[in-house]
């Protein structure tokens, strides 16, 4: 029997609104909590620093993602270089960074719609948001690919327009006012808030790289991938400090600092609770929110496809459609993984902060994880496979890969030193997640 393979039916604006749509809630939420750790310079450092990783990162996975078009994406490429246990650790990084961040985007949709229905509960609305995007996803590539080109160019309109909105209110004196980690001067205390930070600085741009699990499904990916991953990381850096500056700048930056919808409360102090503008970006902002989580919910679905086709997760989880041909029962599986997360206070118990710090802290652990291996994996195939087909090559090789591989490795230690327990946690379940592979692998093709 040939393995399940998936239709190729994404073209070049498609992959570019996977690209930023995958990416574009972080602009809405999440970031700010990184205010509470560094103040808004310190804070500012940090992002400065994560977009130059990411820059450089993106560049050299191109090269990956076009020399092996394949929907395991980060997997695929670890499998080449380093062989099965290479594989499963990239694997099941990129599988945690995809499953945990969709459980705290669908949270920051019901917060948003919290704000305009008062009396409908977060939770709920999560669990309905999961529904009805975990289907639309299985009804066809093609048709959610569409749907994501239009509520990404909506969301990105939209921060567009919250920008010029609080244009007038915008006051460098409210950005700068205690901005190194609430302190009037940069002290070692500011440091280690900007370290700290690092995962919400992170948040502005995690989950870029799935658009290489959409690389099976691309028309061309040799010639549309390139594009579609150079032209969405410089639309996600203008986006990313266009937003910080103008929300930071609008009043007082500290009250923003720990909510899920700091957009709408930025907007409100500069037009009032009352205006038209505000209502507009709740309803409106919500497609940011949902342009993500309908992206990353096709990204964990590729990931877990691959994985079982692949031979280290059960075969079941590679099954397509009939009718559709989209992976349909791993769809299904990362959304009763998200939903149990949202249900879930074992998190908020064990590392001592809010759900939606603690998973977005979760899923930038797999995501820089997966960019370490994946970078090795770029030198070591470079190496070994020097004759490989590389329609993009990395430019200022080596020079720039090498630069992502050491800010993210510098950033992972460093997380893991200011959030030891889900450290342990994450490691925890890399070693699960890894070791079971392996073994239900080995049995299978004994």
């Amino acid at each position: 029997m040939s393995e399940p393979h998936l239709q190729k039916s994404l073209g070049p604006f498609h992959l570019w609104a996977i690209a930023v749509g995958l990416v574009i809630s972080g602009e809405y939420f999440g970031w700010s909590y990184g205010w509470a750790s560094a103040g808004t310079l310190g804070f500012l450092v940090t992002t400065a620093a994560v977009a130059a990783m990411y820059i450089a990162f993106i560049f050299s996975f191109t090269e990956l993602t076009t020399a092996i078009p394949h929907a395991g994406g980060p997997f695929a490429y670890a499998l080449r270089a380093f062989g099965p246990l290479g594989g499963a650790i990239a694997g099941f990084a990129t599988l945690v960074e995809f499953l945990f961040a969709p459980p705290a985007i669908s949270l920051a949709i019901g917060a948003y719609l919290h704000v305009q229905f008062p009396a409908l509960e977060p939770k709920h609305a999560a669990l309905g948001a999961y529904a009805l995007f975990m289907a639309l996803n299985i009804v066809g590539v093609h048709i959610a690919a569409s749907f994501e080109v239009v509520v990404t160019l909506l969301a990105v309109g939209e921060l567009l327009v919250f920008m010029a909105v609080v244009l007038p209110a915008f006051r460098w004196s409210n950005f700068l006012a205690g901005g190194w980690a609430g302190q009037d001067h940069f002290t070692p205390a500011a440091l280690g808030g900007i370290f700290a930070a690092l995962p919400f600085a992170i948040w502005f741009f995690l989950a870029i790289e799935g658009v290489a699990m959409a690389a099976e499904e691309a028309k061309e990916p040799r010639r549309t991938i390139p594009r579609a991953y150079i032209s969405g990381i410089l639309t996600l850096t203008v986006l990313a400090f266009g937003v910080m500056l103008f929300a930071g700048g609008s009043g007082s930056w500290a009250e923003l600092a720990s909510l899920n919808a700091p957009l709408p409360q930025a907007m409100k102090r500069a037009v009032g609770a009352s205006s038209g503008w505000l209502h507009m970006l709740v309803w409106l902002g919500l497609f940011g929110l949902v342009a993500s989580f309908h992206g990353i919910i096709m990204g964990y679905a590729r990931q877990i496809f691959a994985l079982g086709r692949a031979g280290y997760l059960p075969a079941v989880f590679a099954r397509l459609h009939p009718r559709f041909n989209t992976p349909h029962v791993a769809t299904l599986t990362g959304g009763v993984v998200g939903i149990a997360a949202i249900y879930s206070d074992a998190f908020v118990s064990i590392a001592g902060q809010s759900l939606t710090a603690s998973v977005v802290t979760l899923s930038a652990f797999g995501a820089l994880l997966m960019y370490v291996v994946s970078m090795a994996a770029l030198f070591r195939l470079r190496t070994t496979e020097p004759d490989l087909a590389r329609p993009f090559r990395a430019p200022l090789y080596p020079v720039a890969p090498a630069f992502a591989l050491a800010m993210a490795s510098l950033a992972l230690v460093t997380m893991a030193w200011n959030n030891r327990e889900l450290a342990a946690i994450f490691a925890g379940l890399m070693v699960l997640l890894v070791g079971g592979a392996l073994l239900f692998r080995r049995r299978e093709t004994a």
